[in-house]
């Protein structure tokens, strides 16, 4: 069992590393991006933007990449856990306007990424997802 869930998650991050955005995606990202900083600097909140930001495109990224699992309820229980653990994270870290490399950033995110595909490996195997036994993905 843990054999199938490592061959999942594997799995799982070779996809993710192969995904490219078109540039018509990529300008779309920057606007919504530049919209919801002024949004939340409107009210004050400069110093959330970066975080929810991150957590939105992780999740986006997560579900883009595990879109065939849509029907199966049991991926949206574990999207709605997963987001509010992440909710919590960004509500309760003290976040401050200081500058983090995008290095830092980056790692974390990808860190994070991976622990939720293993996650949802895990549950996959664990509850006897046909795919996930064996080791196929997108």
């Amino acid at each position: 069992m843990e054999r199938a869930i490592r061959a999942q998650a594997k799995c799982d991050i070779k996809a993710a590393k192969k995904l490219r955005l078109p540039w018509w995606a990529l300008v779309a990202l920057g606007v919504c991006s530049f919209a919801a900083c002024a949004l939340f600097d409107r009210y004050g909140q400069l110093n959330m933007a970066l975080p929810v930001l991150d957590c939105v495109g992780i999740f986006g990224f997560f579900i883009y990449l595990k879109w065939r699992l849509r029907k199966q309820p049991l991926f949206w229980a574990i999207i709605l856990v997963l987001a509010g653990l992440h909710a919590l994270l960004v509500w309760y870290i003290p976040w401050n306007g200081k500058w983090v490399p995008a290095i830092a950033v980056a790692g974390m995110l990808s860190v994070d990424l991976c622990l939720m595909l293993w996650v949802l490996a895990a549950v996959e195997t664990f509850l006897g997802a046909p795919e996930a036994a064996n080791g196929r993905s997108t």
